[in-house]
């Protein structure tokens, strides 16, 4: 199940709050910008479904998002354990960046780990099926998708270059939890 864990950056074991309630940890990112939404397919979906299937299953909530907040194109990336290229793809993302767009994420099946560094705190949130994550450009984070990354997400995007990520040099990502399934 989701879960948001919330950390002092100068702290990192000692945990100020962890909560498993969808409502709360949307209450609780929107105070810091980001957006957290649960979404229902309108048909079964399974890893590995063609992605126009996926995007089907879930046309209300994606037409919805596009109209409001002017995506220009929208994907489906797909991750199995067994990718030849996994332990490569999950470094490109570990250490603290910033993008120059939102990065918002749906996730489809499986899980993945978004961090967030916002002021003197980190919101560590554990993104799965059902869960929409909206990380506002500028935000420093880090996204882990585990030693054997099992997922299928849909991608927003405003521009073609704007998902490059911008690394801030710092080590703070070291300093948290890497994702281990549960």
């Amino acid at each position: 199940m989701s879960r948001l864990r919330v950390f002092s950056d100068a702290a990192p074991d000692t945990m100020q709050l962890s909560t498993r309630d969808h409502a709360e940890m949307a209450r609780e990112l929107a105070r810091i910008g980001v957006g957290f939404e649960q979404w229902q397919a309108t048909q079964a979906v399974a890893p590995g479904d063609a992605p126009e299937k996926i995007m089907a299953a879930y046309r209300a909530d994606i037409d919805r998002l596009v109209e409001q907040r002017g995506f220009k194109s929208v994907d489906v990336v797909s991750i199995a354990p067994d990718h030849p290229q996994r332990g490569d793809m999950r470094a490109k993302f570990l250490d603290e960046h910033f993008h120059k767009e939102d990065e918002v994420r749906f996730f489809v099946a499986g899980s993945g780990l978004f961090t967030l560094h916002v002021d003197d705190k980190v919101y560590e949130i554990l993104c799965e099926a059902g869960d929409l994550v909206s990380v506002p450009d500028g935000t420093t984070h880090w996204f882990d998708m585990g030693p054997e990354p099992s997922f299928v997400a849909i991608r927003f995007f405003t521009e073609p270059d704007g998902w490059v990520g911008h690394f801030t040099g710092t080590d703070i990502a070291q300093q948290f939890p890497r994702y281990e399934p549960e």
